[in-house]
């Protein structure tokens, strides 16, 4: 990984249908990346409250 590089994959599951969060290093939000064969998509994951989950910047 380049030293510069924003996100940082922190767990994935799967193979065939991948789901994987990732941290944004800048503003700690994270992100369920979800994936099924030639589909993918995005979302910020959300807390019980509606808001994002934030990880602590390091």
């Amino acid at each position: 990984m380049a030293k510069n590089e924003r996100f940082e994959k922190i767990y994935s599951q799967g193979s065939m249908n991948v789901s994987e969060i990732w941290v944004d290093k800048e503003t700690g939000v994270n992100y369920l990346y979800h994936a099924c064969g030639n589909s993918g998509g995005l979302t910020p994951l959300l807390n019980r409250e509606g808001k994002p989950v934030i990880s602590p910047i390091v």
